[in-house]
């Protein structure tokens, strides 16, 4: 195939995100093809390399691994670079061709704040058609996991809700969340409620889609028995890698950005930072907490089940709440 003749012909604006899956010998390709055009390396948490040249920049992210491109000129180098040299096909702009799946009617869910202590669990889901896919693919929306940049979260926010997209968030913040964990006390099981709630929401807004997709988290008979009836007439599929899906990474935006907020509104409220994950900076931050504001401010702040909760607690003189 002719790679100069594989253009998009369906975007309206310039692309200026591509997210390409690569195996662990293509992305050693990609380093050195990039390291011999003469980008500029730069070590960044959580890739196995970034680079920046003239016009883009290149990060390639540990899991998967998988490469997302950014800046001006994308097209140019998937069509004579990434492709010939390092993928060895030609695939660029056949997307309806190749996974028509991506384009049909569905829904597509995902979660944000699952593994962090601070903060919400936010389950969120999107409607896509043919020309709903079309515009979030062209807006450049992907995977909010492959997105270490708020401001970019917020950007593709931006960009899901003026193509007005049908979705729901469901955002179950730190007392909801603990007080149903300790009635459910299974945290698949608890995403299949969140999930379900989302769910039941779409197909109130639209009741004649056929199917919905989330990431693979549990038996999916766990998420039927949790949908009530609108939600039983679509059919569920779960996949691994399912944000690959314009749905699914639409709703990982989504939910990402409710979460950030949420952080970042309760961080104002509460006079101190609440950071991500359960790093050593976010056992500080809990322990700087419990002795600001007592230990019962954790519970309104983080999920108490979690491991850290219990240890945080200890540490900062107090005894650990059960979860």
């Amino acid at each position: 195939m002719d790679y100069a003749q594989n253009t998009r012909m369906s975007s309206a604006k310039p692309l200026n995100t591509h997210t390409a899956p690569l195996t662990n010998e293509q992305a050693q390709t990609l380093r050195g093809i990039l390291a011999g055009e003469g980008y500029e390396f730069e070590a960044q948490p959580y890739m196995l390399y970034f680079a920046r040249g003239p016009k883009l920049t290149v990060a390639v992210y540990e899991k998967g691994p998988k490469a997302v491109i950014q800046g001006k000129g994308i097209e140019d180098f998937i069509l004579f670079t990434l492709e010939p040299r390092v993928l060895g096909e030609a695939s660029f702009g056949q997307e309806e061709e190749q996974n028509p799946g991506l384009f049909e009617p569905h829904f597509g869910i995902d979660e944000s704040g699952k593994g962090d202590l601070f903060g919400p669990l936010v389950i969120a889901g999107v409607y896509v058609n043919p020309e709903i896919a079309r515009k979030l693919r062209d807006a450049g929306v992907q995977d909010s996991k492959a997105i270490s940049s708020d401001k970019r979260i917020r950007e593709l926010a931006a960009a899901i809700r003026k193509i007005r997209v049908p979705a729901s968030i469901v955002t179950v913040a730190p007392p909801r969340y603990n007080d149903l964990y300790r009635k459910i006390g299974n945290l698949n099981r608890l995403l299949a409620w969140g999930h379900a709630r989302v769910i039941e929401d779409l197909c109130g807004l639209c009741p004649d889609c056929p199917r919905a997709l989330s990431d693979k988290f549990a038996d999916v008979r766990v998420l039927e028995r949790s949908l009530m009836e609108k939600g039983r007439k679509i059919q569920l599929d779960q996949r691994t890698k399912a944000e690959s899906d314009y749905a699914v990474a639409a709703a990982s935006i989504l939910a990402r950005e409710k979460f950030i907020d949420w952080l970042e509104e309760k961080g104002r409220e509460s006079g101190m930072a609440l950071p991500r994950g359960v790093s050593a900076q976010v056992k500080q931050a809990a322990i700087a907490l419990i002795q600001s504001k007592g230990p019962e401010a954790l519970e309104s702040h983080a999920k108490m089940h979690f491991k850290t909760a219990a240890e945080v607690l200890t540490a900062a003189g107090g005894s650990a709440t059960p979860a």
